[in-house]
């Protein structure tokens, strides 16, 4: 089974979507405690709206929830079922409710509802494989891909296909720690030498970046245990 179709996982991402602040960070350490980071990865689009967003490797929808305010329609896909099973409850309740770990087998159950102001129905989610999408994608105002890359077997695949996602002029916004392990990306697809240059050489061609910023992210495991991850967002624009 993918770690991404267990119940733990699945309630760790619940929470760092859509949990309140004191959920995903009880310990009130300054900035820890107050990131919303589905929704930093959005906002660096430009504050046009738009009519087509892909949303790439969703997780559990919550950047697909904030897109779907400037977007008159977005697509978002992930692999995992239980992820994509997850959003479509978010879609069509507005509020899920699901247990997440305090320590051991002590659990606490929670309720999680979207952001306020979405209209659920401009969005579609399904299972997916980012590395063979559709022919027909094309067209799209903007694409929306968070924490993904190094979570490829092959993401040069991804990046060479960005270009044909988008129409001239749309937006990309990409957000990566650069997190290369085995388990998802063999060795010899990992870059060689420095990520960040690596990922400007590859959609140098067809984009230009237009801003860059290293993001915070957190990940609650437990009451007392975190992920902490730096996440390299950029905002490129098709040529």
């Amino acid at each position: 089974m993918s770690v991404y179709e267990t119940d733990k996982i699945l309630a760790d991402y619940l929470l760092m979507h859509f949990g309140t602040h004191e959920q995903r960070m009880p310990w009130g350490l300054g900035r820890l405690s107050a990131i919303d980071f589905p929704n930093v990865t959005a906002s660096y689009f430009s504050n046009n709206r738009v009519d087509l967003t892909l949303d790439l490797g969703c997780s559990v929808g919550g950047s697909a929830f904030h897109l779907s305010k400037s977007s008159k329609k977005v697509i978002a896909i992930d692999l995992s079922k239980k992820f994509i099973d997850a959003a479509n409850v978010l879609k069509e309740k507005e509020k899920m409710t699901f247990e997440y770990q305090e320590e051991g087998e002590v659990m606490t159950t929670t309720e999680v509802t979207i952001p306020n102001g979405v209209d659920t129905s401009k969005i579609s989610f399904a299972v997916g494989d980012v590395l063979n999408l559709p022919d027909g994608f094309k067209g799209f105002d903007r694409v929306h891909a968070a924490n993904l890359i190094c979570r490829l077997p092959d993401p040069v695949k991804l990046l060479d296909r960005l270009g044909s996602l988008l129409k001239k002029d749309g937006e990309l916004v990409l957000a990566t720690p650069f997190s290369w392990l085995e388990e998802y990306t063999p060795k010899d697809k990992w870059p060689q030498g420095d990520s960040w240059d690596w990922l400007q050489k590859h959609l140098s061609d067809e984009f230009v970046c237009l801003e860059h910023n290293d993001e915070i992210f957190t990940i609650r495991e437990h009451a007392r245990k975190f992920q902490l991850g730096v996440s390299k967002v950029s905002l490129w624009r098709k040529k």
